[in-house]
């Protein structure tokens, strides 16, 4: 019940985004103004008071880093180059590709599942998969994406790297990991301030989600949603349990690395992906199919992992 009370209101919320430009409610040019705020505003917040909170010590938890990590990546690169090797891509394409497949929701999803399943034990390895998704996959995307869109030869060598260091996403994951170095503690009102804007990512980007997309949208990449929400939430976390196996990481963290694995794709890669102006519906359906799917599969992992998981809590 945990899993369903947490995943079935994520999808209420864009289903009432998609009823609300469905019925003429709102108008779907709002979409844009939520994106640029998520963007640009709540996500880097979300970054900056994630990281930086997390001892740095902690984020170096080698086994769980390699097998949640490394099974991230590979999702990422076999769905990457699948993609280029069809040639209909572009290197932009491909990533949002990989990307929806391999990007996980860890911190909204996975977190709160774990904590209600095992207790505060699961929330360390929960919290390390999180930064590993800000400190690793957001700017690998935005270095990708980024690279695609500097096409002039000014733009190529000094402007894309002073192109990439301020982006919204690379800054705040810089900032938070300084900090994180530092030790020091995010002054209170400042952690509250940065909290607060924070909370809005969620709201905003799963309401965009829905305001922008359209039944003809969904049919139209059906298959391919299909096609990466299989990936998402049946390969990525067989490949994830595969790792954990190979590197003997201990029962508490393997379920953690599995489950957060097997929560939807994150929905920070649409607010990527439509700020960047690439492949928004897809991702948009992407989304959506994972987080309705994800009720059934993410029960089905609990319920395989529950033997290994016991006594953990």
């Amino acid at each position: 019940m945990e899993v369903a009370s947490l995943v079935l209101p994520v999808f209420a919320i864009i289903v009432t985004g998609w009823l609300a430009g469905e019925l003429g409610y709102l108008s779907r040019s709002l979409a844009d103004a939520l994106v640029h705020f998520a963007y640009n505003v709540a996500m880097p917040a979300l970054l900056i008071v994630t990281i930086a909170q997390e001892p740095a010590r902690n984020l170096l938890e080698w086994g769980f880093l390699l097998a949640f990590g490394g099974g991230s990546l590979l999702c990422f690169a076999l769905v990457f180059l699948a993609v280029r090797a069809g040639g209909k891509h572009d290197l932009a394409s491909s990533t949002i590709h990989g990307m929806a497949a391999a990007m996980t929701n860890t911190g909204f999803v996975a977190l709160p599942i774990l904590h209600a399943i095992y207790g505060q034990p699961a929330v360390l390895p929960a919290a390390v998969a999180t930064v590993f998704v800000a400190a690793v996959m957001f700017p690998i995307t935005v270095i990708l994406l980024e690279k695609q869109e500097a096409r002039s030869p000014s733009v190529h060598s000094p402007g894309l790297a002073k192109q990439i260091l301020l982006n919204p996403m690379v800054l705040s994951t810089l900032i938070g990991l300084v900090w994180a170095i530092t030790g020091l503690p995010i002054p209170a009102p400042v952690a509250a301030f940065l909290n607060m804007i924070a909370a809005a990512l969620t709201p905003c980007a799963l309401f965009a989600i829905g305001l922008g997309l359209s039944v003809e949208g969904l049919r139209s990449n059906l298959k391919a949603s299909f096609a990466l929400a299989t990936v998402k939430l049946v390969v990525m976390p067989l490949i994830v349990y595969g790792l954990c196996a190979a590197v003997g990481l201990n029962s508490l963290y393997t379920v953690a690395a599995v489950v957060c694995a097997a929560v939807p794709t994150a929905k920070t890669v649409y607010v990527l992906a439509h700020e960047h102006k690439v492949e928004e519906k897809l991702v948009a359906a992407t989304v959506s199919i994972t987080t309705m799917l994800s009720v059934a599969t993410l029960l089905v992992a609990l319920y395989l992992l529950s033997g290994l998981a016991t006594g953990t809590r």
